[in-house]
């Protein structure tokens, strides 16, 4: 048994080494209870997007947020230790990201698809949703879309997202009630074409 252990400890010692590490240095770049922390923020997005709180570009935003976070502990644990003050600073990123998660969560009514082949179900305006949501990241991650700009158009789109979930309330979507959705995306998708037609002519700071 002790010989096992011996063995044990040599390869563990081998692989520290020849990672240019002392087992003391892996051990500080041990954070457990961070990484379930991002875990679990995943998750709770995922769900949010599942019960219709949360829109694709909201989650977009949150995942780049968590992603940025990511990258920070990574540095952080580059040199081997992540320190007491990094740990801290990642543990005070994670919480602000959950609280606005659990805002968004909170704050915004649920949009429940209906049923294949019910008349409250709107594929066509889903996609067109989905569609806007990845055109607005799109816009945010080539600097074509500013931050105000980005919270302004993703305002829009909960708005109409607030008002399929009112229309599909008693279980149908009368078709004036989907050209009124239609029409509301068409105004908010040319919004957001012309931003980013405006970026690139420079014609916005």
């Amino acid at each position: 048994m002790k010989s096992k252990l011996l063995t044990a400890s040599l390869l563990a010692s081998a692989l520290f080494a020849g990672l240019g590490m002392s087992p003391a240095m892996a051990q500080g770049t041990n954070t457990p209870q961070i990484d379930q922390a991002q875990q679990a923020i995943i998750t709770r997005i995922q769900q949010g997007m599942a019960s219709g709180h949360i829109t694709p570009s909201e989650a977009q935003a949150l995942y780049r947020r968590e992603r940025e976070i990511s990258i920070r502990e990574s540095q952080y644990k580059a040199n081997g230790n992540a320190t007491p003050p990094e740990r801290a600073q990642l543990r005070a990123d994670l919480n602000a990201l959950s609280a606005e998660v659990e805002r968004m969560m909170a704050n915004r009514d649920v949009v429940r698809p209906g049923n294949a082949g019910n008349a409250g179900n709107t594929p066509g305006i889903d996609n067109r949703e989905y569609q806007i949501s990845q055109r607005i990241d799109e816009g945010v991650r080539s600097g074509r879309i500013n931050q105000r700009e980005a919270r302004r158009l993703q305002r829009r789109e909960r708005e109409i997202a607030r008002q399929e979930a009112q229309f599909k309330s008693d279980g149908v979507v009368t078709q004036q009630e989907r050209r009124q959705l239609s029409n509301e995306l068409t105004a908010l998708r040319y919004e957001v074409e012309r931003l980013m037609r405006d970026d690139r002519r420079g014609g916005r700071n």
